[in-house]
């Protein structure tokens, strides 16, 4: 069975938004993806961006440069 591991969730307000996070990481090569937003999260968007907890530094910065809208990030142990 897969264990839970430290993840930093990335919520969002709309869909569009989500999508050109997963554009602006695919493009640089940084961890993560698209998942249905966990139940303890409330956002306007079904979806959220997961990634390994030590990748939220470099994220950050990337949606900074990158202009992307998120909702919040959480700090959340999933599979």
């Amino acid at each position: 069975m897969r264990e839970r591991t430290r993840k930093a969730v990335f919520a969002f307000d709309s869909t569009a938004q989500a999508m050109h996070m997963e554009a602006c990481c695919r493009e640089g090569g940084y961890a993560g993806r698209l998942i249905p937003i966990p139940r303890q999260i409330t956002a306007g968007c079904g979806l959220a961006w997961s990634a390994p907890w030590d990748e939220k530094d470099a994220l950050e910065r990337m949606i900074g440069q990158n202009g992307i809208e998120i909702q919040g990030i959480y700090d959340l142990m999933l599979y």
